[in-house]
């Protein structure tokens, strides 16, 4: 059952390695950076009209990867504006990753990089302690609502930092993807971790129809070749499959029940498709950009 099964984020060397082959073996980054090269500049159209800097939020910022192609196009938009991008991030390892890629990265020169080591929860406390209310013009929360406990309030009390002509976007799993339907009916059976919820674009959806906030959603078509999944003994399905589940060694200590379900699971339509003798995984995204 799922008292014997280890969340794979108490590994954090396995989940790093299982993250990487995910990034490698997904059109993850690509259907984002599509979506940042054909829809973010109309997005980004007005954030900084007439304003002599551009305020930007990175909540989870990560590597940076993601960040320095978003902060591309608002330079394009605004160019020789100042950009002042504070990145909250709580992982050490990833804030190393983002400062050297920042340092080699050209054309930088009118935006200046702050990173917070902390939590969205931390930065919301420190700030509400010290009586600062910053505003932003763009605030972006990417793959990483997952890690919050109280979704709503967290998104509650970024909203309340936009500007006027400012955005919020938030990107994660779609509700109509594999990890949606995955989840929905595997979740109670793996090992729930206060660390991370199982939440999809669905979710955030009903959540802001009840906070009431106006938004629009783009989807973001993605797929992941997991077709080392069913090959036994092979180490890379071994660590997708940790993946897949957010399990440690999913493969060695699943009970065959749900390991022969899961596998059965992931071969359906509604989560993958066969082509070509290999198996692609749905990993669609949704975007979802809310107005102030």
């Amino acid at each position: 059952m799922a008292s014997s099964l280890r969340s794979l984020l108490s590994d954090h060397s396995r989940y790093i390695e299982s993250f990487r082959l995910f990034l490698e073996n997904s059109t993850e980054h690509q259907c984002m950076l599509e979506f940042i090269e054909k829809k973010l500049p109309g997005i980004i159209s007005s954030i900084g009209n007439g304003k002599s800097a551009i305020n930007i939020l990175s909540v989870g910022g990560g590597s940076g990867e993601i960040d320095l192609q978003i902060l591309s196009k608002v330079q394009a938009k605004y160019p020789g504006v100042t950009i002042n991008n504070e990145v909250i991030e709580p992982n050490d390892e990833q804030i190393l990753s983002y400062k050297e890629r920042v340092a080699k990265t050209p054309n930088l020169e009118n935006i200046k990089f702050t990173w917070h080591k902390e939590t969205s929860s931390e930065y919301k406390s420190r700030m509400n302690e010290k009586k600062e209310f910053k505003k932003w013009d763009f605030i972006h929360m990417i793959q990483m609502l997952y890690y919050v406990k109280d979704i709503p309030a967290t998104i509650q009390y970024f909203h309340s930092l936009l500007e006027a002509k400012a955005k919020l976007l938030i990107i994660l799993v779609s509700g109509t993807s594999g990890w949606a339907r995955l989840w929905k009916k595997y979740g109670p059976r793996l090992p729930l971790n206060d660390l991370c919820l199982y939440v999809s674009s669905a979710d955030i959806k009903e959540q802001l129809n009840t906070i009431g906030l106006k938004y629009q959603v783009y989807e973001l078509p993605s797929t992941m070749d997991i077709t080392n999944c069913f090959i036994k003994g092979n180490k890379e399905g071994e660590l997708l499959l940790d993946f897949l589940t957010e399990t440690c060694y999913f493969s060695k200590t699943a009970s065959l029940d749900l390991k022969n379900e899961i596998m059965e699971e992931l071969k359906k339509p509604e989560c993958s498709e066969e082509k070509d003798g290999k198996v692609f995984f749905n990993n669609n995204l949704s975007a979802i950009v809310i107005e102030p």
